[in-house]
């Protein structure tokens, strides 16, 4: 069982970190752009406009995804329940690859947003009448 216990909480750490950070750029972005924290791409680190919208945005997919991922790993592990020690640890991994997906695919949305919304140098778009 401590073998379920600790891929369960290995498991529980991307989701997690979406969540945790998913709430930390919803609530105000990292300070001003750099190179170590934060959502950095070409685009995001265009100005400070595209450095908030970015930071807005994949906040709000990694609180989403993070929600998903997190109840769908649950579910699974209670599924895990009473099984040996290989089906855990093979489901598991295998759990921790499907969450990488939201987590790394959360780039592509996020930068088409911030090419609908910025100009190719960081200008926002006027508003449409």
């Amino acid at each position: 069982m401590s073998h379920w216990f600790m891929m369960l909480f290995f498991d529980l750490l991307v989701p997690a970190t979406m969540l945790g950070f998913g709430a930390l750029f919803r609530r105000g972005i990292p300070g001003r752009i750099n190179g170590m924290f934060g959502y950095r791409t070409k685009m995001s680190t265009k100005n400070d406009l595209t450095w908030a919208f970015a930071h807005q945005y994949i906040g709000r997919l990694w609180k989403r995804w993070g929600l998903v991922t997190l109840a769908l790993t649950i579910a699974a592990f209670l599924l895990l329940l009473g099984r040996d020690k290989d089906a855990v640890y093979n489901v598991g991994g295998w759990i921790c690859i499907a969450q990488c997906l939201p987590l790394v695919g959360s780039i592509f949305p996020t930068e088409r947003a911030l090419k609908r919304h910025f100009d190719q140098d960081g200008n926002p778009y006027p508003p449409e009448e």
